[in-house]
């Protein structure tokens, strides 16, 4: 549709699908079914501009954990990536490219925050913020689970006369040369942006609840011969790339029976001692109590310098409140502040439940998920037809990149979209039993893998304590198994 960008706050536009979300997830299903000549969608993007998780995180130092050539899509290769693992700017500018070199700008409808979804029995009416509904035959949630910040309930945060954000909301008017800063949380994002903004500031006070395992980061320039040969010669980076996909595919054994780990544990024990060997008051605070892999794995080479510096403080005493001048731990130590930032991670073990989708005779998706979070293939949920989740319940890695889950769940889809078709049917269901038989088994698998074994609390936990997030094997097997539907798996109404 391409009108559907221009539709008017409070009417009623017609579609065939509904994607939500321009990242990665979003801008690949858009491409997929216009290559099938599925071309009457829209996406919907509650930002002002395209690209996800790579457009909300845009802190010092943001950057891929997994490399360039991987961490894109396999039918948009980019010779021109300028360093093994891209940076946030890059990655960006090539979703920006993906949407231009497909086409894709006209039809995305920005500024449009989805609140609902309700399924009538032919169709989905999708509820925007401004009064808006679109009407689709099919709706494909490409929201992702990176972008909804985390903020702990801390005690008198709310009376803090400093600056204080998230790392995903980045406050880039704020000065912090000179100034006394507070950084609560050691995940990802704060690996990456303390280093980075670690030699501007007066002090730096790192609040660490649970040390990371960290691994040097093979990260390097990708120089203009080698970029020229990739232009040249395609099939050299699909080599590099298959490479590289092969090296993270051997690390699932390990995460999948604890005790391999243990070479992974050597080789971050040996950072550790090569970094602090100079301070071993310092090494034994940064260094994890768990199995290594059972938190996300991180890589860095300038984290660990970071906390020498003189100006860098980690303090490990559980933080007990805000005043309006500091953070003030269990043992009664105020710590001086003027900006307090939160590398706290994101919301992501409830994810849609949050937003009012209403299934067959009227089941809503947050009762649904009311005991954890549960799709078939990560992808379908029982009850409700015609709604496809991409990055959904356990189709996270703790080893790859998500793009390959993303397109082994396009190609899902997309049969899925077909099958309708071939039997001239209104829409298709998932058989509860055969997901409640595949989520016991992801959770048998789960239950013995380091995440649940490993000795540590994460964020790949809900509430429950059960994993919901992450994949349990390899992503060629979520290929083979996402390839075609499973006749037996669903329902055509």
């Amino acid at each position: 549709m391409s009108e559907g960008s221009a539709v008017a706050a409070g009417a009623v536009a017609t579609v065939e699908t509904v994607i939500v979300g321009s990242g990665f997830a979003g801008l690949g299903i858009a491409v997929e079914l216009d290559a099938a000549r599925r071309r009457d969608f829209l996406i919907l993007e509650k930002g002002d501009t395209l690209g996800g998780t790579w457009r909300d995180n845009e802190y010092p130092g943001c950057a891929c954990d997994v490399e360039s050539h991987l961490y894109s899509f396999s039918f948009r290769q980019n010779p021109e990536w300028t360093r093994t693992f891209a940076r946030q700017p890059e990655i960006r500018a090539y979703l920006e490219d993906v949407a231009d070199h497909y086409r894709l700008r006209d039809r995305i409808r920005f500024g449009a925050h989805v609140t609902g979804a309700e399924w009538d029995g032919q169709g989905w009416d999708v509820r925007l913020l401004d009064g808006t509904t679109i009407r689709a035959r099919f709706v494909v949630f490409g929201t992702g689970a990176l972008h909804d910040p985390a903020i702990p309930d801390i005690e008198g945060l709310d009376r803090f006369a400093g600056t204080a954000f998230h790392s995903a909301r980045w406050d880039h008017s704020h000065d912090l040369r000179g100034k006394r800063v507070a950084v609560i949380g050691t995940g990802a994002s704060a690996i990456q942006f303390v280093p980075a903004i670690a030699p501007d500031v007066a002090s730096l006070t790192l609040f660490q609840r649970t040390a990371p395992w960290v691994l040097p980061k093979g990260d390097k320039p990708i120089d203009e011969a080698a970029r020229a040969r990739y232009r040249r010669f395609p099939f050299l980076q699909k080599l590099a790339r298959t490479g590289i996909y092969w090296r993270h595919e051997a690390l699932v054994a390990g995460f999948l029976h604890p005790r391999l780990m243990g070479v992974v544990g050597r080789l971050g024990r040996a950072y550790l001692d090569r970094s602090f060997a100079a301070d071993p008051e310092l090494k034994a605070k940064v260094t994890p109590d768990f199995t290594i892999g059972c938190k996300r794995i991180l890589l860095s080479n300038d984290y660990y310098p970071a906390l020498r510096r003189d100006n860098v403080h980690v303090e490990t005493a559980g933080i007990e409140r805000v005043t309006e001048t500091g953070v003030v731990t269990a043992d009664g130590v105020e710590h001086p502040a003027d900006t307090i930032i939160f590398g706290t991670g994101f919301r992501v073990a409830d994810g849609l439940s949050r937003m009012t989708v209403t299934g067959r005779d009227g089941a809503k998706l947050g009762d649904a998920w009311r005991g954890g979070m549960e799709a078939l293939l990560g992808t379908t949920v029982a009850g409700f037809p015609n709604m496809f989740l991409l990055t959904g319940p356990n189709t996270g890695l703790g080893h790859s990149s998500m793009v390959l889950m993303i397109e082994s769940q396009i190609r899902y889809v997309l049969d899925a979209m077909d099958t309708l078709d071939r039997h001239h049917a209104t829409a298709i269901d998932t058989v509860r039993e055969r997901q409640d038989e595949y989520n016991a088994a992801i959770q048998a698998k789960l239950e013995k893998a380091v995440w649940s074994q490993g000795g540590c609390g994460s964020w790949y936990l809900d509430e429950h304590g059960r994993n919901r997030t992450l994949w349990p094997g390899t992503t060629f097997t979520y290929r083979r198994r996402t390839r075609r539907i499973d006749p037996a798996d669903h329902l055509l109404l």
